[in-house]
């Protein structure tokens, strides 16, 4: 009889070493460490979506808005079997599909081509309607953004829309590292909140907060969770 051993399980403590592969000037360390968290629990424990399945159509729908520094998310996806860790020490060079920022024809499981602040938002919102256009009512739409991304005023359209629209499959993580030059008046959770989505603002760095918040019902209204955190360096 032939045995076969299952690959283990992916683990949380293996991303500081996935990430420790990945060099260069232009990786963006701290940028990259304060979406860890919101990432790791979205793949683990969330999102409908696996390397078998990046093709399915109803497969959950992951948009990285906040596309500079991904190396957590090159890190997530390998620890869950998107493609082979051994890629990550290629990372940004000329070979590589790994870049800088990531390229949806290039890099497994990547649904957009993102860095260019602001497009992420917009781009899950005509997700979310082309889903419903099709009739595909099953799959959800997250879109992880920064706080900084969010002075861009495409965002503030999509936000706007999403509500009245009932883009209730739609989910918005905003990673608030403090990196935004201008505060919001009742901060960025009210600013969602006001445009009628249903929110919730969190401690990034917890799991067990990440994923109340990301699975709590939210019927008839697009999603916003905002995870706090202080960039580990």
């Amino acid at each position: 009889m032939t045995q076969t051993t299952a690959a283990p399980a992916p683990a949380y403590r293996d991303l500081h070493r996935l990430m420790s592969l990945m060099t260069g000037d232009e990786k963006h360390g701290p940028a990259a460490t304060s979406t860890l968290d919101a990432l790791w629990v979205l793949y683990d424990r969330v999102l409908r979506v696996s390397p078998q399945t990046v093709d399915a159509p109803d497969r959950d729908r992951f948009l990285l808005s906040k596309g500079h520094g991904p190396m957590a998310y090159y890190a997530v996806l390998a620890a869950h079997g998107f493609f082979d860790e051994e890629l990550l020490a290629g990372f940004g060079s000329y070979e590589s599909p790994l870049g800088h920022h990531p390229d949806r024809l290039l890099v497994p499981g990547a649904e957009i081509g993102s860095g260019s602040l602001g497009h992420g938002l917009p781009l899950a919102v005509g997700t979310a309607l082309g889903l419903r256009a099709q009739g595909l009512t099953g799959p959800r739409v997250w879109v992880l953004t920064g706080d900084a991304e969010l002075d861009e005023g495409s965002n503030h359209e999509a936000i706007a829309y999403a509500a009245p629209a009932g883009l209730d499959r739609l989910h918005t993580v905003v990673i608030d590292n403090a990196s935004a030059s201008y505060g919001r008046p009742g901060g960025i959770a009210d600013r969602f909140g006001t445009a009628g989505w249903s929110v919730a603002s969190v401690d990034g760095r917890d799991h067990a907060e990440l994923y109340a918040a990301f699975t709590a019902p939210h019927p008839g209204q697009p999603r916003a969770v905002v995870a706090r955190v202080a960039p580990k360096r």
